[in-house]
């Protein structure tokens, strides 16, 4: 029976060869780390999926160091755990593990980033910990993922081998792998405020549909006046409110009142979709009492009691004035809810007067009384309707524009002879050059120019007077 002949020895390698055999192994393992973290790279700038990428992140990290396996901790931006996307690897093991950590009270769970370093570290050391003891008797290495300052979440890697060493390069290529996961978890957030901020900017430019729908687009022909108007938005959606409202003609006795036209102009507090909601209650309020033909100071009374409710809980408030003129007299009847008083220039007089009755905010307080004034206007008279943003519009000095200065560019305007857009955009321009026309404006501005027609000329009336 033939026996196998003994193996002969090996000749010993020599030095150079056990030198090519080793830089031979640190080229393979450098080529497949490098694959690795190309590949993690890859998916990192193409993932449309976060859970995906995150799932791929403890199987590249454990690989890289040849460890047993990682663990992946996400957080939420509050600092609580993110249980949805806590991953681990090897796979067949990462759902218990995942389980039991889930388990865990959430207070040993959280970290928060803190001013005071100490109490942020001393978090982190309790959650690993906690990862120790699932893990069991493991080398435990674990690195945070930071991004712009702020906890993103914990990156474990661990091996059950006795003797196993966390070199330098490890910690580098775990820590290169936690940098890049939380730059993935920092992008997701920032597409998650991207995409809720375009929710809002759509549903924000809605709004300001709605209410440019709401907001007269032109100016109604009113007899022996000509009207000009501008209501110009902080943002999007505004709280300054203009109107032009038809009232309805009511039987006096056996006598039919004329009807009138209402020029109202308000500014509810605060600005952007508040303010422009609660406009646009007000308006509905408002249009109803002006159909009634009421005096100014008794719709002012009844809206301030209807919408008091409304008003109080939102805390906010209304100023509101509100004129009707009467084409055939030119009456100009009105009321002031605390409003900036507007500005009549008197053509004869070449002066600027201010137009103003006592009165409280809108939704102050239930019981309150509105002053009511009237005044005839004359051919070539001007009256100016305006919101606080005009006066109240400040320079690159911090300079206000005042009440003051307008009345000035009011009387310079209506001097020149313009027509009411004319003497808008004028008034419009001044402010602009004040202010700086590349500057976005601090409040809502509007104002609207309510000028007598040269050309009218009190009617002969019937010895029964009016409408008789």
């Amino acid at each position: 029976m033939s026996q196998t002949p003994p193996a002969l020895p090996q000749p010993p390698l020599s030095p150079g060869t056990s030198l090519r055999q080793l830089l031979d192994s640190l080229n393979r393992e450098q080529r497949r780390n490098q694959e690795l973290l190309a590949s993690l790279g890859f998916v990192l700038r193409s993932f449309t999926n976060l859970s995906r990428l995150l799932e791929l992140v403890p199987l590249v990290a454990a690989r890289l160091v040849e460890a047993d396996g990682a663990l992946l901790v996400s957080f939420h931006e509050d600092g609580r755990l993110w249980r949805e996307q806590v991953h681990a690897a090897p796979l067949e093991h990462s759902a218990d593990l995942v389980r039991r950590l889930a388990a865990l009270p959430e207070a040993d769970l959280q970290v928060v980033a803190h001013d005071d370093g100490e109490a942020e570290l001393e978090q982190a050391s309790r959650l690993d910990r906690q990862v120790g003891s699932l893990l069991g008797r493991v080398e435990l290495f674990s690195t945070s993922l930071v991004a712009r300052g702020r906890q993103r979440g914990r990156l474990y890697v661990f091996s059950r081998r006795e003797g196993y060493c966390w070199s330098e390069v490890h910690r580098r290529h775990v820590q290169l792998v936690a940098d890049l996961t939380a730059v993935a978890l920092e992008n997701e957030v920032l597409q998650q405020d991207m995409r809720r901020h375009e929710r809002v900017d759509r549903q924000l430019s809605i709004g300001a549909e709605i209410q440019a729908q709401l907001v007269p687009d032109r100016c109604p022909v009113i007899e022996g006046v000509d009207l000009a108007a501008r209501c110009r938005p902080a943002f999007e959606v505004g709280g300054d409110y203009i109107d032009f409202i038809p009232t309805r003609p009511r039987l006096l006795g056996r006598r039919r009142e004329r009807g009138r036209w209402a020029v109202v102009v308000g500014d509810v507090m605060g600005k952007g979709v508040p303010a422009g909601l609660l406009m646009t209650l007000l308006r509905g309020m408002l249009r109803a009492g002006a159909l009634s033909g009421h005096a100014p100071d008794r719709i002012l009374h009844d809206l301030n009691q209807l919408a008091q409710e409304d008003l109080s809980q939102s805390h906010r408030f209304v100023t509101l004035f509100y004129a009707d003129f009467d084409p055939l007299t030119r009456l100009l009847r009105y009321s002031n809810a605390a409003h900036n008083p507007p500005l009549l220039w008197r053509r004869r007089l070449n002066r600027v007067e201010r137009l103003d009755a006592p009165g409280l905010l809108i939704g102050l307080q239930s019981e309150a009384d509105y002053g009511l004034e009237s005044i005839v206007l004359e051919p070539g008279d001007v009256v100016l309707f305006y919101t606080d943003g005009v006066t109240e519009a400040s320079s690159l000095s911090g300079e206000r524009y005042e009440e003051e200065r307008l009345q000035r560019s009011l009387l310079v305007a209506s001097r020149a002879g313009l027509e009411a857009q004319g003497i808008l955009n004028q008034l419009f321009g001044r402010l602009d050059r004040f202010v700086g026309a590349d500057r976005q404006p601090q409040d809502d501005a509007s104002m609207v120019v309510f000028k007598v027609r040269d050309e009218v000329m009190l009617p002969t009336l019937s010895p029964g007077g009016p409408g008789s």
